[in-house]
């Protein structure tokens, strides 16, 4: 402080000498050491940062592990790959500018990846900056590729993809950041004078509807593997019919967009106790009071149905507090069905079906539709966020059509 004016004065200090070498105490009489010089020979200079990186941001000793070392090298070097494999093949890709559903999910998540990397480097944390800046982008490219299916991926969300990525990468891995730059991105001058990348605002409800999404799709995937397994035992002293007919190949999925009963309640209670202001709830005492005076309090099985509410209580508190008011209103902050119906290709190709609809719960002739299986919503009706799929075969969905 006393060669500094002021505001060039450190904000904070966080020294910790302690390095773990894979979980253990770094030890020279039991081998289990490393200079720094004989760690940039082993795993190069790159693989050891982005190792000592992800070594741990908390209080506990860092600990530098050799397999995510090696595994650092193999990711870059299958990127790399990657990169080179969509510039050599982009006349291929989809020109224009982002217009799918898939599109603005992952021009999204490069959005949030850039905000929320910058603050995690700017308050020193490097495993969540490696976490969000490479981790979670490159999942959400690997996303983005499965649900573009055969209308391609967008060749200019991949550019800023790749230019996005080389820039958040770069403070940790420099040398791997300034080949990509000049090399493969041929970009002019170097990656670590390009400054930050621009982010556009992100949409968190953009977010949770893929969320949604991607959840339903894996429920769905899990129905029908149920479904199926009962379906393959034939009733007493009949012949099951042949393999092809009796294949499940369509999917009905019911969608019930508001919130009924309990639920109803519950989120009324909370709208009345939430600061849109502030996004703080009134104290939990002053939840539970307001439930007890609500219809829901006067039923006999109160406490029965309090175990319920809790649970969705806490995360309707949760997403209030992140996306704002109308993520207690008694329906979702999207259309559930829209977003449903937008992206059946992605369903059909992901649950491995022929044919999808989506229907509304309440419409009867949409329940009718379900035949025989249509008992299913009423033993586990559909609600805001938990859509219900019966699967059958072409001959059943064309019998009742």
């Amino acid at each position: 402080t006393a060669l500094l004016p002021e505001h060039h004065w450190p904000r904070g200090f966080r020294c910790n000498g302690h390095l773990m070498l894979n979980s253990e105490k770094m030890s020279k009489s039991t081998g289990n050491f490393r200079t720094l010089r004989q760690a940039i020979e082993e795993f190069s200079s790159d693989a050891t940062r982005f190792a000592l990186a992800d070594a741990g941001d908390g209080m506990d000793d860092a600990n530098f592990v050799f397999e995510t070392a090696n595994a650092a090298i193999l990711r870059l070097t299958k990127e790399i790959a990657w990169m080179e494999e969509v510039i050599a093949a982009e006349s291929s890709l989809r020109a224009g500018p982002p217009s799918t559903y898939a599109d603005h999910v992952f021009a999204n998540e490069i959005n949030i990846a850039v905000i929320e990397t910058e603050k995690s480097y700017n308050a020193f944390m490097f495993r969540d900056a490696l976490k969000l800046g490479f981790y979670d982008l490159q999942l959400a490219r690997d996303e983005y590729r499965l649900s573009c299916g055969a209308a391609g991926m967008n060749r200019e969300l991949l550019w800023r993809f790749m230019e996005v990525q080389t820039r958040l990468i770069t403070p940790i891995c420099p040398h791997y950041a300034e080949h990509v730059w000049r090399n493969i991105l041929r970009k002019e001058g170097f990656a670590i004078k390009a400054g930050w990348p621009i982010a556009g605002t992100p949409d968190p409800t953009l977010r949770i509807a893929n969320k949604y999404l991607q959840d339903s799709i894996v429920k769905f995937r899990k129905l029908l593997q149920k479904q199926e397994s009962g379906s393959k035992k034939p009733k007493k002293g009949t012949a099951p019919p042949p393999s092809e007919q009796n294949k499940l190949t369509v999917g009905l999925v019911y969608v019930n967009e508001n919130y009924y009963g309990w639920k109803e309640q519950c989120l009324r209670v909370l709208q009345s106790k939430f600061d849109s202001q502030a996004r703080l709830f009134a104290p939990d005492e002053e939840i539970n009071e307001a439930l007890k005076n609500c219809s829901i309090g006067q039923e006999t099985n109160f406490k029965q149905v309090q175990k319920l509410c809790m649970p969705f209580i806490k995360s309707k508190k949760d997403e209030a507090r992140s996306v704002g008011p109308h993520a207690l209103n008694l329906k979702l902050p999207f259309g559930e069905m829209s977003v449903l119906e937008e992206n059946l290709e992605l369903i059909k190709r992901q649950v491995g079906l022929e044919h999808a609809e989506v229907l509304s719960a309440s419409d009867e002739a949409a329940r009718a539709k379900a035949g025989v299986h249509a008992s299913m919503l009423d033993k586990t009706p559909p609600s805001p966020g938990e859509p219900v799929a019966i699967f059958m075969s072409k001959l059943d969905l064309e019998a009742r059509c």
